[in-house]
């Protein structure tokens, strides 16, 4: 291109205040830098832009078409500058966020609602997955960070706890338990569990495990090739029950209810981690995990 936004930026200056000097002194330098940025753009279009008196400027002809052509480039440049300092600064840009649970309700979506009314300009694209498909999501960069339910570790990947919540028994509306507001792990030890094989399953099953192995008896624990959402669906017209986290409680399907799970020191609770890399270096990660950081008062140093 023969000219540059700055020479468009001073033509359209002149072309609004009617004066070299006014528009001169509106951008905050001297005339005649102004007035030699307008005479070598007129020189490269090969058209004079302004008319010259004593009085001032006025556009040419062809000069008024060529500022009405100028000032939507100038407009789209100032945009592009903006948009790429807002990326830099993780103001604005994309967030890949993988996660095993479901955001009908609770924390993770709570969290998405307010860093998407924080930060409306950063798109964040949610990816849910199994616990495995994440990982490689995040070793290969496609995910910047993967939200996993229960505590994690693994090698190669920055990880720290979130936050908890409460854990509740999917059961049908008419089933004994459902008339209390609690029901205690003990209350659950004869009930037959239907998960899904898909995650969170295998993560509930272990903590069935954990939880009820102290009465004795091994739980009827029941692992379907099916979705969470599978499972709740047909769980209405079935003798079992479910285990579900808060996260799920937001979603509602036909004669089943939640009920919170107590345990001897009270709520039943299930925590979340953070999984990414520290080598990422999408300004937007950083600035999502400050968002967390600040919102949950968590203490991990980034």
């Amino acid at each position: 291109m023969p000219f540059n936004i700055r020479q468009l930026r001073y033509a359209i200056a002149a072309a609004d205040h009617g004066s070299f000097y006014r528009a001169a002194r509106s951008l905050d330098l001297e005339q005649s830098t102004l007035s030699r940025g307008i005479l070598k753009l007129e020189r490269s279009i090969g058209t004079p832009i302004f008319e010259r008196s004593r009085a001032g400027v006025t556009t040419t002809l062809a000069g008024d078409a060529f500022i009405r052509g100028a000032k939507p480039m100038v407009v789209m440049a100032d945009k592009l500058v903006a948009k790429m300092r807002a990326a830099g600064q993780g103001r604005a840009g994309g967030l890949i966020l993988g996660h095993n649970s479901s955001v009908s309700a609770g924390n993770l979506r709570a969290t998405l609602m307010g860093w998407h009314e924080a930060h409306p300009d950063v798109d964040v694209e949610c990816v849910e997955a199994d616990r495995s498909v994440l990982l490689a999501g995040l070793d290969t960069g496609e995910i910047d960070i993967a939200i996993l339910i229960g505590a994690a570790s693994y090698e190669g990947f920055r990880c720290e706890p979130l936050w908890s919540e409460r854990m509740l028994v999917a059961l049908t509306a008419s089933h004994p338990l459902a008339e209390r507001d609690v029901v205690h792990w003990t209350d659950l030890r004869s009930e037959r569990f239907l998960l899904p094989v898909a995650d969170p399953g295998p993560a509930i099953r272990d903590m069935l495990l954990g939880r009820l192995a102290v009465s004795g008896t091994e739980p009827d624990i029941r692992m379907f090739q099916a979705s969470r959402e599978t499972v709740l669906s047909v769980l209405g017209g079935r003798s079992g029950v479910s285990i579900v986290c808060e996260g799920s409680t937001g979603a509602r399907y036909p004669n089943v209810v939640y009920r919170a799970i107590h345990g001897e020191q009270g709520p039943a609770l299930t925590g979340h981690s953070g999984c990414w890399r520290d080598d990422n270096g999408n300004p937007a990660l950083r600035r999502f995990l400050k968002f967390i950081k600040a919102r949950y008062a968590l203490s991990f140093d980034l």
